[in-house]
C-alpha cells in the first residue's frame, strides 16, 4: 500500500548555508596557524547534519566532532569516518568494536577507556585531559600512567570551562594544558572552542573546535560583526479570529483582552523549541508588522495580536526572532539551548 505524501509543513527553518560557511572561514582565520574543526553534535546544534556537514566540508573543514556513537552514521554519507571524532569515547567493549567497524575516532576520556581501547586492538585515538571543567578526561596527574603511554594519540585535547567570560580560570587551564602536553606523546594539540578562539592565539594550538559560533552564536564580544545568523525559523498562521473585551487567551487565562482584537493562532510551541520563557515581550513579524505574542505558549501553538495587520491571512508564514544573543538575553535561555531545542517538525530548507 502506497502512503500519500504529507502536505507541506507549517514550520520552516531556513538555513543560510553561505553564512554557515562564512562563519567557519572566519573562525578558521581567527585560529591563525591552527586548523579549525567543527562540532556537529546534536544534529549540528539543531541546524541539521545534512545541511551543515556538506557545507562545512566544502568550506574546508576536515575534522568533525560528535558526542554519541549513534551520531556517527548520519555523517558517513558526507565525510570519511576517519574525519569523525566521538567525544564520549569508548565506555564499553561494544563501543570499541563499533569504532573499529566504522573507522570513527574515539576521544579517550579515562584510564578505563584507555584500557578498553587497547584491549580491543588499540590504534589511533584522541585523548581528553581535564584541566578544570571536571566533566570528562584524564586528570593531569594520570598523564604518566602506562595505560596512557600505550595509546596512539593523534590529538591531545582539553576543554575550556569559562571561555565566554574574562576569568582567571582561562589562563589557569591554558597553563595546566601546556604543562601536561609534553608528558603525553601526541601529534596535535587542541584546546579552544568558539569562545576560546576569541581569547587569542595562545589558546589555538594546532586545532580549534568551534561549535556555537558556526551556527550564529556569539559567545564573546570579539565575535560581534564577524559571525552571521544562520537559522531563520518561520511558522504559519493556522487560524485568525476576533475576540471581544473580557475574552482571555490561552492556558490559565494569563491574557485578557481590554478591547476588541484580531488574533492569530500560529503553528509553533514549546515542542518546537519556542519555550514558555520566550513568550512575554516577543514580537513575530509579517511584512514589516510586529505581532506581539499574547497568552501562554502551548505545546504546538502560540497566539499573536494581529489587530494592526489587516493583510495577514491563514497560511501566511511569520518570522520568528532568532538572532541568538538578543533572544538569549530576552528569554534567559542560553544560545546553545535556543539552537538545540529546535524541534524535528521544522522543514529544514535553504
Amino acid at each position: 500500500m502506497s502512503i500519500a505524501e504529507p502536505p507541506p509543513a507549517t514550520l520552516r527553518l531556513r538555513i543560510d548555508r553561505e553564512a554557515l560557511a562564512d562563519n567557519w572561514r572566519a573562525l578558521a582565520r581567527l585560529s591563525g596557524k591552527a586548523k579549525a574543526g567543527a562540532a556537529v553534535k546534536a544534529d549540528a546544534y539543531g541546524i541539521g547534519i545534512d545541511h551543515a556537514v556538506p557545507t562545512l566540508r566544502n568550506a574546508g573543514c576536515e575534522i568533525f566532532f560528535v558526542a554519541h556513537w549513534g551520531e556517527v552514521t548520519a555523517l558517513l554519507p558526507h565525510v570519511p569516518a576517519g574525519q569523525v571524532a566521538v567525544l564520549h569515547g569508548v565506555g564499553s567493549a561494544q563501543e570499541a568494536q563499533y569504532a573499529r567497524a566504522t573507522g570513527a575516532i574515539p576521544v579517550i576520556d579515562s584510564l578505563k577507556q584507555a584500557a578498553l581501547w587497547q584491549e580491543s586492538g588499540g590504534g589511533r585515538c584522541h585523548l581528553m585531559v581535564d584541566t578544570g571543567i571536571n566533566r570528562l578526561g584524564i586528570a593531569p596527574s594520570e598523564a604518566g600512567d602506562p595505560a596512557v603511554a600505550a595509546l596512539e594519540v593523534d590529538v591531545l585535547m582539553s576543554h575550556l570551562a569559562s571561555a565566554d567570560e574574562d576569568v582567571l580560570l582561562n589562563a589557569l587551564q591554558l597553563e595546566r594544558f601546556s604543562e601536561v602536553a609534553p608528558l603525553i606523546s601526541h601529534k596535535a594539540l587542541s584546546l579552544a572552542n568558539s569562545a576560546g578562539i576569541a581569547l587569542g592565539s595562545d589558546y589555538a594550538f594546532d586545532l580549534t573546535r568551534p561549535g556555537l559560533a558556526l551556527y550564529g552564536g556569539i559567545p564573546r564580544p570579539e565575535l560581534e560583526g564577524v559571525i552571521r545568523q544562520v537559522a531563520f525559523p518561520e511558522a504559519a498562521v493556522i487560524q485568525r479570529r476576533r475576540i471581544s473585551a473580557g475574552d482571555s487567551v490561552g492556558y490559565n487565562a494569563l491574557f485578557t483582552a481590554t478591547r476588541e482584537m484580531e488574533v492569530a493562532t500560529v503553528s509553533i510551541g514549546y515542542a518546537d523549541g519556542f519555550l514558555r520563557s520566550r513568550g512575554p515581550g516577543t514580537m513575530l513579524h509579517f511584512e514589516g508588522h510586529p505581532l506581539p505574542v499574547i497568552g501562554r505558549v502551548s505545546m504546538d501553538m502560540i497566539v499573536v495580536d494581529c489587530s494592526t495587520c489587516e493583510t495577514l491571512r491563514e497560511g501566511d508564514f511569520l518570522a520568528i526572532p532568532f538572532a541568538l544573543p538578543q533572544v538569549s538575553a530576552a528569554s534567559g535561555l542560553s544560545q546553545y539551548e535556543l539552537l538545540t531545542t529546535l524541534g524535528s517538525r521544522f522543514d529544514r530548507c535553504t
